[in-house]
């Protein structure tokens, strides 16, 4: 891992416990395995990292081989063609197609096809679904990746998809909170501004995460977007008034909350991956990514480990944090029993019969169908 040390460092395991990394390459590296092995929260996995599902099973049996105790493995898969799986995966119809059509029961069917086939690839949890809304049309984030502008459809179908997950066996992050759909700026790039008010927050965008959290979704992403009217001096991911006051002590979410990948220009350019670092996880974090710039990494985790022995963190909420990531953790790995597919001959036929069998096509084919249809 460029920019990570090659030996390992005397890092806690509960500050490494706290980081899901991405890296690059097909194979894991000495440096990943020995984070791994002191502790590493989690890894998430993208297309850069495996050319073949027999070779993505074999990266994710590896990050498992090397971790002593359960890990985070996930990946992407919203359907459509930006955060999706490619062939052999079934493909699947965007939120937004699925959005028009406006059946949730279809859409819970399709997430659990899409849980059952991560399971059979070895990841346990998937970063969706998606509940920002999508009310500026030239927003680069919303378009095709939103279920639309109605925040009771987005929250009827979000609801459906994260219980799809759940039946497939993997978990579901429900994202990006409090909602930068009213925004044209791409946060990969620089820190989208929202300029609306609490009132406005309440009466649309949170509607879907409120529906999230009464059905206890257990990971809620941050959204890297600055809310003046909520908090001036901290975007989103970097807000206590806005993690803790807000979607904590008001919406009463109890499940993890996890910083959106740190090393994204909406934060980068502003703050240091240190200093971001520390202020996700003083602002009520529990987890944070950083996933495509190795450089940040050995920094980020640093300055957290130094922050936790100054005493930065409050003790009461570090180690309720600490217990809710061992629970998600254990929680990640129980899915479902792979070798109880239908007609399954052993856990390593079902799981060659999962990714892109007869029945996930003809779901597609329906719902593809049905979107074309919604659409004319």
């Amino acid at each position: 891992m460029r920019g990570m040390p090659k030996r390992k460092l005397d890092w806690p395991s509960e500050v490494l416990a706290r980081f899901v990394l991405g890296f690059e390459g097909t194979r894991v590296t000495d440096e990943l395995a020995s984070l791994l092995e002191a502790g590493l929260g989690g890894v998430a996995v993208f297309a850069r990292n495996y050319r073949s599902v027999d070779e993505l099973r074999a990266l994710t049996a590896e990050i498992r081989g090397a971790a002593p105790m359960p890990v985070l493995i996930g990946m992407d898969q919203e359907g459509g063609k930006q955060f999706a799986l490619t062939p052999p995966f079934t493909i699947w119809p965007s939120a937004a197609a699925l959005g028009r059509i406006g059946d949730a029961a279809l859409v819970e069917q399709i997430a659990g096809a899409m849980g059952r086939e991560l399971r059979a690839a070895g990841a346990n949890l998937d970063f969706a679904p998606m509940l920002d809304l999508h009310i500026q049309p030239e927003s680069p984030i919303t378009h095709e990746r939103s279920f639309g502008a109605d925040p009771k459809l987005v929250a009827t179908m979000g609801r459906a998809f994260a219980r799809g997950l759940h039946v497939g066996g993997v978990l579901a992050c429900a994202k990006h909170f409090p909602g930068h759909g009213d925004t044209r700026t791409d946060p990969h790039l620089d820190l989208p501004m929202f300029s609306g008010t609490f009132e406005r927050l309440e009466a649309a965008e949170l509607i879907p995460f409120a529906a999230a959290t009464a059905d206890s979704v257990p990971l809620i992403m941050t959204a890297h977007i600055l809310l003046p009217q909520v908090d001036a001096a901290r975007p989103a991911s970097l807000s206590r008034r806005i993690l803790t006051g807000l979607l904590r002590e008001q919406m009463g979410f109890q499940g993890m909350i996890i910083a959106d990948d740190l090393g994204m220009g909406a934060i980068a350019k502003t703050f240091g991956a240190g200093q971001a670092a520390v202020e996700t996880f003083a602002a009520g974090a529990d987890l944070a990514m950083l996933c495509h710039d190795e450089s940040a990494i050995a920094p980020a985790i640093d300055a957290v480990a130094r922050a936790l022995e100054a005493g930065r963190f409050d003790a009461d909420e570090w180690n309720a944090n600490r217990a809710r990531i061992e629970r998600l953790r254990d929680a990640a790995e129980l899915g479902v029993d792979e070798s109880a597919a239908p007609n399954a001959r052993s856990a390593a036929d079902a799981r060659d019969e999962i990714i892109g069998c007869d029945a996930h096509r003809e779901l597609s084919e329906i719902a593809f169908r049905r979107a074309n249809e919604a659409r004319d």
